[in-house]
């Protein structure tokens, strides 16, 4: 008998994200809330720390509770902002003033401000699922990786710190990597905080 053949990556995407959208609002906010306690007790919120974060879709985690944290303990907070939909290209922009709606209707910072990615030091990252290697599976959009695709050129690890942020629902054995895949650091679930090695491909 022939094995099943692979699944492919929107395939998956479906699946997890169904998964995600059957929790219920309660399962959600319960799930943030743990997600920013453990954040607090990570030991990565230091004054000046430049943290980057993101509004979330209905159906993905909501890092509120962990942004006005890191705000509270003095780090600067960036939020990422489209800079070209077709290009599938983002940068990062001061938390705190007006929003507008990008052409996916998702709330962005409307600030002109503009910080280069390398300049991070801690990126939360939405994400679709996780593999227990730090591959990632977003929303096929590419903008993070595109975004981060320095840390590929890099002969030594300097950061930014990339830490998924996702139920435990979210997590799978394997995620067949493709070459422009940029993998975790860190895994935060409502369970607690997760280290990948520091080169998990």
């Amino acid at each position: 008998m022939k094995p099943p053949p692979p699944v492919s990556r929107d395939d998956l995407r479906r699946s997890f994200r169904a998964r995600r959208r059957a929790l219920t609002p309660e399962r959600r906010r319960e799930a943030a809330l743990a997600i920013a306690r453990h954040l607090a007790h990570s030991g990565w919120l230091r004054p000046g720390l430049r943290v980057a974060g993101y509004l979330a879709l209905p159906e993905a985690i909501d890092v509120a509770a962990g942004l006005a944290l890191a705000l509270r303990r003095g780090c600067e907070v960036w939020l990422p902002r489209i800079e070209s939909a077709r290009g599938r290209r983002m940068s990062f922009a001061p938390a705190g003033g007006a929003l507008r709606r990008n052409v996916f209707g998702i709330a962005e910072p409307a600030d002109q401000g503009r910080l280069d990615p390398r300049w991070l030091q801690l990126v939360l990252v939405p994400l679709v699922a996780v593999d227990s290697r730090g591959a990632r599976l977003g929303m096929g959009g590419g903008f993070y990786d595109r975004a981060l695709a320095f840390r590929r050129r890099r002969a030594r690890w300097r950061g930014p710190r990339l830490v998924g942020i996702a139920h435990s629902s979210q997590q799978l054995d394997h995620l067949q990597s493709l070459p422009h895949d940029i993998h975790l650091d860190a895994l935060l679930t409502e369970q607690g905080l997760f280290p990948f090695r520091k080169d998990p491909r």
